[in-house]
């Protein structure tokens, strides 16, 4: 998984970039389109498509911007 990359994105979702599986807590994986060059996964618990972003953070208020 070294080719995988996270970046968050200030008060928004996370973009993994690179092959990676997303499984749920039951073992199931999520289907991953291939050739997306990357997924964003939601940060601020108010997407519809969860665990993908929909977008929603822009208007639920949600803030962060942690720092390495």
């Amino acid at each position: 998984m070294a080719d995988v990359h996270i970046r968050m994105r200030p008060s928004g979702p996370f973009l993994v970039e690179g092959p990676f599986t997303l499984t749920d807590s039951e073992g199931n994986a999520f289907e991953i389109p291939a050739g997306k060059p990357a997924i964003a996964l939601c940060r601020c618990g108010e997407s519809k498509k969860r665990p993908f972003c929909d977008g929603a953070h822009k208007g639920c208020g949600f803030e962060s911007d942690e720092r390495a």
